[in-house]
């Protein structure tokens, strides 16, 4: 005979579900780094234009240094560390949400894309990195003939 533990039940099952870290992780990724996991995630927006793609990578707090960005075979790394500088001697800390450590994101671009053209800029937390396409990846229009 299997032993099974007694839980009671619960009569607010909203409040249950509140207090599982699992149920709204997906939907709680507000913050621009990922909290409890040892890769930290910023977020990040990709756009496809016509000419190019714009990605935005939210990185606050961090320096110029602490970001480094690569690309091999179409496929754009950035990297990161968000360092805890602060002296926490005579604090007490009641809530702490900011996270601290490295990340790496990567982005795949594909084969058409100009690799010399790639321009990146950091302003106010936001890292801004553009990717133009290559000629030959750019749509081109073709006219009908009548006739």
């Amino acid at each position: 005979m299997a032993l099974i533990q007694f839980r009671p039940r619960q009569n607010d099952l909203v409040q249950e579900l509140v207090n599982d870290d699992y149920f709204f992780a997906p939907f709680l990724r507000a913050s621009s780094f990922n909290k409890n996991s040892e890769n930290l995630l910023p977020a990040l927006d990709i756009a496809e234009e016509s000419n190019q793609y714009s990605i935005d990578v939210d990185a606050p707090g961090l320096k110029k240094e602490d970001i480094h960005l690569s690309l091999d075979n179409g496929t754009l790394t950035i990297e990161g560390e968000r360092k805890n500088e602060s002296e926490t001697k005579d604090k007490n800390f009641h809530r702490v949400e900011r996270s601290y450590g490295k990340f790496v994101r990567t982005v795949a671009l594909g084969t058409g894309i100009d690799p010399q053209g790639i321009k990146a800029t950091y302003k106010d937390g936001v890292l801004h990195v553009v990717v133009p396409k290559s000629e030959k990846a750019k749509p081109k229009s073709i006219d009908v003939q009548v006739g």
